[in-house]
């Protein structure tokens, strides 16, 4: 397809953008005509060649400076991740430290040094420790950092990591110095943990080293081979200890509860007992006195309606009775509607009984 007029771009609007090429011969004659200016004058074919000479060494200068200014930028221009920092130092001094994101720097004059920041990086070591009590214990500790400030990081230690661990050892060092060996070895741990984080964050800010220590961890505690058979059952013999006073304890707990509870239930059926006896005491003094007073009133009536009442409750209860005869033969009186009741009764029980052993 053919374009009426060239300096149109195809939606026909005009194209004003200067070309390259066009560019490199402005600058090429420019060039070409100083040249020609200082050499007088000399033929017109002879300054004719010589600008057509310079104009491809130019050409070729002009690609080579474009081509160096693109590459030149590339090593410049870099990127941060949302993690990392950057610390530059020019010529040698601390210029400037670079957050997230595109930055800048003079490739071949600015030094760069990249970190991540939030990265939490762990260490650990073993070392055989001396306790106030003068004995020896092997210790692991485990110290998790993260890098606080970059430029303390890399400009005030020249090695920070090696700084930490020498720094963790001495750190230790001090504080399994201030504690026993059982403190060591059992209860007191954690304590000695704490305290060795704190000294070691103060030897790290003395030093400006830029980390920070998140936490330190005692991860293992070990007596010297040579008693640790010895140790180790000492550790089971405590432990043993432990078990038992706390199977007595919980004992006790279950025990004293049910012990208070049964002596509190004897106590309200002794206290239910006393008022029981009491009212029945009342009552037959009650009575009595009800008693009396009829006596007094008709003592004959009185008397033989007690023997009447006497009689019949003791008659009632019994099995047999004996009747007294006057010509001397006595007569036993068996009531059998009496005793065939009793009889029923005492079967019933047996029956009971007999049940209730089958139920065992």
């Amino acid at each position: 397809m053919n374009w009426d007029n060239q300096n149109k771009d195809p939606w026909g609007g005009k194209n004003d953008a200067p070309d390259f090429d066009e560019l490199v011969k402005k600058f090429s004659s420019i060039l070409g005509g100083k040249k020609s200016s200082s050499n007088g004058s000399g033929g017109s074919s002879g300054g004719s060649s010589g600008g057509g000479f310079k104009l491809p060494t130019t050409r070729i200068f002009l690609y080579a400076l474009f081509g160096f200014l693109i590459v030149y930028a590339s090593q410049s221009i870099y990127q941060l991740d949302a993690s990392e920092r950057a610390v530059i130092l020019r010529f040698g001094k601390f210029y400037e430290e670079q957050q997230e994101g595109l930055n800048f720097r003079l490739a071949g004059i600015d030094e760069r040094y990249i970190e991540n920041v939030s990265l939490t990086r762990r260490y650990s070591q073993t070392n055989s420790m001396l306790t106030k009590d003068e004995n020896i214990v092997d210790v692991t500790v485990s110290a998790q950092y993260r890098i606080a400030n970059l430029k303390d990081f890399v400009l005030n230690v020249k090695d920070p990591e090696l700084s930490l661990r020498q720094a963790i050892e001495s750190a230790l060092r001090h504080v399994v110095g201030d504690n026993s060996l059982e403190q060591t070895l059992t209860v007191g741990r954690e304590k000695i943990a704490q305290e060795v984080q704190t000294r070691l964050q103060q030897i790290l800010d003395i030093y400006a080293t830029g980390l920070l220590v998140q936490q330190v961890n005692i991860e293992k505690t070990d007596p010297p081979a040579a008693v640790k058979d010895a140790f180790d059952d000492v550790v089971a013999a405590r432990e043993d200890k432990e078990k038992l006073q706390n199977e007595a304890e919980r004992y006790a707990l279950t025990i004293v509860p049910e012990a208070r509870g049964q002596a509190q239930a004897r106590i309200r059926n002794a206290e239910g007992y006393l008022l029981e006896v009491i009212a029945n005491a009342e009552g037959e003094v009650g009575r009595f006195t009800q008693l009396l007073e009829e006596y007094q009133k008709a003592p004959e009536v009185t008397r033989d309606r007690m023997y009447i009442d006497a009689m019949q409750k003791v008659l009632s209860s019994t099995t047999k009775i004996m009747i007294d005869i006057d010509s001397g033969n006595n007569l036993m009186l068996l009531p059998l509607d009496k005793m065939m009741d009793q009889g029923n009764k005492i079967d019933l029980n047996q029956f009971r009984l007999r049940q209730g052993d089958q139920d065992e």
